[in-house]
């Protein structure tokens, strides 16, 4: 399975601070050493052009982003600090969305070791997201004819405003559109969730039962109604009982019966399968606890979705 990586992934971070950056690198190293990921598979991205960015983002949006003008309220609404690497980071994992569900296309199944902002709005970041890579790569991709329909399958924690804000009851693009179905936290961030095509707002401690068979109604009815020809799959590990930013609460074997149906339904329909990280924060750090501690923890999550893949498409 080819999958996009670059080392420029992971940026420096203030001591402390919540968002989990070296997972990155740590997932990267987890699939290689497990034989999950070849080495000659991996392909490193070039930063996204900022004619691409400007499909979905306004001007005025992306000149403050590189020109580090952002207002304390925009960086505080971002939740990470501006710096030119963390700018170079998320052109490049934009990148590397563009160029894995393109090798989805032609592989029927790629991944990005990064991706999934899916809190990204046309006119400002948001909730550790800078650049919405789904709403950019489609667009991309529908533009050059690559594809005309696509399924963004969400289940993250938290519900994808930023792609519903961008594709929500999207039917108009010309030859084709974007089903946007978020199934996250009812009661979890945001607070104000734009609509997606479709929307499935779990309550707080929903277990793996309850969470499996909800999927089990809704994958395939969509699967048949939207008619993809490619399914963006957003695996946030944040639904974990375990995690700092969750409310719900699948075990460990929930999470890879979830990956394992997402990938089965997905081949069987016939359609090509795109995996992004999105959210995954693991547990809150203890005192004396090391950054990379939290990264590898939850790194080893995120590694459950490209191990049941590579099980189901071999």
């Amino acid at each position: 399975m080819r999958v996009s990586y670059h080392p420029a992934y992971v940026v420096p971070l203030p001591e402390r601070h919540p968002f989990p950056m070296g997972k990155f690198s740590a997932l990267r190293d987890l699939l290689v050493a497990e034989g999950v990921i070849d080495p000659a598979d991996i392909v490193e991205p070039r930063e996204a052009d900022w004619a691409d960015l400007l499909l979905v983002h306004t001007r005025r949006y992306l000149d403050a982003l590189a020109a580090g003008t952002l207002t304390r309220a925009e960086e505080r609404r971002m939740g990470l600090p501006w710096s030119e690497a963390l700018v170079r980071r998320s052109r490049l994992a934009v990148q590397g969305t563009v160029n894995a569900m393109s090798m989805a296309l032609v592989d029927g199944v790629a991944g990005n070791l990064a991706g999934g902002t899916h809190h990204a709005m046309p006119d400002w970041p948001e909730g550790f997201c800078v650049l919405n890579d789904v709403a950019v790569a489609l667009r991309v991709l529908q533009q050059t004819g690559w594809l005309r329909r696509a399924l963004v399958l969400d289940l993250d924690v938290h519900q994808g405003n930023g792609t519903a804000a961008f594709f929500g009851g999207d039917r108009a693009w010309p030859g084709g559109g974007v089903y946007t179905v978020s199934m996250h936290g009812a009661n979890n961030y945001p607070f104000r969730k734009p609509p997606s095509t479709c929307d499935v707002g779990l309550p707080d401690g929903t277990g793996d039962e309850a969470y499996l068979s909800t999927l089990a109604d809704l994958l395939p009815r969509l699967l048949a109604e939207a008619a993809p020809d490619l399914v963006v799959y957003l695996g946030g590990v944040d639904v974990v009982a375990e995690d700092r930013f969750g409310r719900l609460a699948l075990s460990r074997d929930g999470l890879a019966a979830r990956d394992r149906f997402v990938c089965e339904t997905v081949r069987d329909a016939g359609v090509p399968l795109c995996l992004l990280l999105s959210g995954g924060y693991a547990a809150r750090r203890t005192p004396g606890q090391a950054p990379e501690t939290l990264a590898r923890a939850t790194a080893s999550l995120h590694a459950t979705m490209y191990r049941e893949a590579s099980a189901v498409f071999g």
